[in-house]
């Protein structure tokens, strides 16, 4: 069981093409991709930053969770994900030290990881994504 790495940052919003040209127009970041998660209802669009990746949650409905974010909060952070090495090790940890998960067990998300979300009221505020390679 480790953290690995800061696997990405994610922000919602509802223009990528204004993040586009932020993030690759403007300060050079290498777009590398986007993915529909039905799962989550968000289309993702990702931006290498080192060996972590900018990842702007594009809601595909209004009902959505990244969709309600948005209209309760607006544009902005939305979680930050660590990828892992153990997954289901720290799930039955996490559960066992009463950590509110938003899943009984991981899903998953983009580029085929195992993910799984650990309640911002367990972490300071902080909506918090463990993920791991399938």
């Amino acid at each position: 069981m480790k953290v690995k790495k800061i696997s990405h940052i994610a922000v919602a919003g509802d223009n990528p093409e204004q993040s586009r040209m932020l993030y690759e127009d403007i300060l050079g970041l290498k777009f590398s991709g986007s993915e529909l998660v039905e799962r989550e209802g968000v289309n993702t669009h990702f931006y290498r930053v080192g060996e972590s990746n900018i990842e702007i949650l594009e809601p595909l409905s209004l009902e959505s969770p990244v969709g309600k974010f948005l209209e309760k909060r607006g544009p902005g952070l939305h979680h930050i994900a660590l990828e892992v090495e153990g997954l289901d090790e720290y799930v039955l940890k996490l559960k066992e030290a009463g950590i509110v998960l938003l899943s009984e067990k991981p899903t998953k998300g983009a580029h085929d990881m195992r993910i799984i979300f650990i309640h911002p009221k367990s972490a300071g505020g902080v909506l918090i994504e463990l993920c791991e390679k399938a």
